[in-house]
């Protein structure tokens, strides 16, 4: 069980090590629908792999991938808030 566990924890660290470099400020100038979509896939992987039942895993997965669509919507709405600057060019 305890290996099991430090496989997941394993691979979730090092995919999110490897993804990351998919981000930044050249991405997305807020980066808010990022930081909402990874923060829901944590929480809703800890709230699904701690809840009553068989299958700890599949539960883990189904509860990221929630907490992932929930977590980046809330994201979108938040950089959907704060509209960038309109660049007119030229003197002004």
């Amino acid at each position: 069980m305890k290996q099991y566990l430090l496989k997941i924890i394993l691979v979730s660290a090092t995919s999110m090590t490897l993804f990351s470099g998919c981000t930044g400020p050249g991405a997305s100038p807020y980066g808010a629908t990022q930081a909402g979509a990874a923060t829901g896939a944590i929480a809703g992987s800890v709230i699904g792999y701690n809840t009553k039942g068989h299958h700890r895993g599949r539960r883990a997965l189904i509860g990221g991938l929630i907490g992932a669509g929930i977590g980046a919507g809330v994201g979108s709405a938040i950089d959907n808030q704060y509209q960038e600057p309109v660049q007119t060019g030229g003197w002004q």
